[in-house]
């Protein structure tokens, strides 16, 4: 059952998409939100594959011989989320950003 979402939590969650698309660089708060939520959601990524990897440990441990048979689908599933785990920070993808990026691909 999901707990309830106090005030606090909301007024800290983020609003915007973790992208800079649509953002204007002039504006300092549009950016920060931006920022904020680009790094959120790649610690979201990296927690996630942290806790399947905790949870594979413990399957391996539970079913000893087994953990090949009964164990698959975490290991898919780790080895998908361990591509994302690194933290890589806003720099790159905002001194790389060129306005109008994603019109031009859907143009194509």
């Amino acid at each position: 059952m999901p707990t309830p979402e106090s005030a606090a939590f909301l007024a800290k969650k983020p609003t915007v998409p973790p992208t800079y698309e649509g953002v204007d660089f002039e504006d300092n708060v549009a950016l920060h939100n931006a920022r904020d939520a680009i790094i959120r959601e790649q610690w979201v990524r990296s927690m996630m594959s942290r806790l399947v990897g905790e949870e594979l440990g413990k399957c391996y441990a539970r079913e000893g011989v087994n953990h090949l048979e009964k164990c698959g689908k975490l290991r898919e599933k780790y080895f998908e989320l361990l591509k994302e785990r690194k933290v890589k920070g806003y720099l790159f993808q905002e001194k790389n950003y060129f306005a109008g990026e994603g019109e031009k691909a859907q143009s194509s």
